[in-house]
């Protein structure tokens, strides 16, 4: 048997904040809170669905250096031009990682500098 990858931890300064951002995002809802400030965010199916949840955690200062992972999004139900006006509206950020001009994908940060890329190519919903 394989493992399954169920949800993703996120460090961050206000979990509520960016909880909110990126259940707009991926049109993921507040899945549960815990007393000691995680917010856990996924789809209507929940924690063990078939998409991974997200849990944002508090943590007091940032993780310094470059992270060492980023998501990749792709849209669903529109191009990718329209679905970067859409992120950007939502509060993300264009960041430069290095990036020639030429790339098929945008970087983008969400409100907390979490860089992440939007694909070029649609997937279903």
């Amino acid at each position: 048997m394989a493992c399954r990858f169920s949800e993703l931890v996120v460090d961050s300064r206000n979990p509520e904040a960016l909880a909110a951002f990126w259940a707009a995002v991926l049109d993921y809802r507040v899945l549960g809170r815990e007393e000691n400030g995680e917010v856990e965010i996924g789809p209507e199916a929940g924690f063990g669905g078939p998409a991974p949840t997200l849990v944002f955690q508090p943590v007091a200062d940032p993780t310094p250096g470059k992270v060492r992972l980023h998501i990749d999004l792709s849209p669903t139900d529109r191009d990718q031009d329209a679905e970067l006006q859409r992120l950007l509206d939502l509060g993300a950020t264009p960041a430069d990682v290095g990036q020639s001009g030429d790339e098929s994908f945008h970087v983008l940060a969400d409100p907390e500098g979490n860089e992440f890329c939007l694909l070029r190519t649609r997937l279903d919903p």
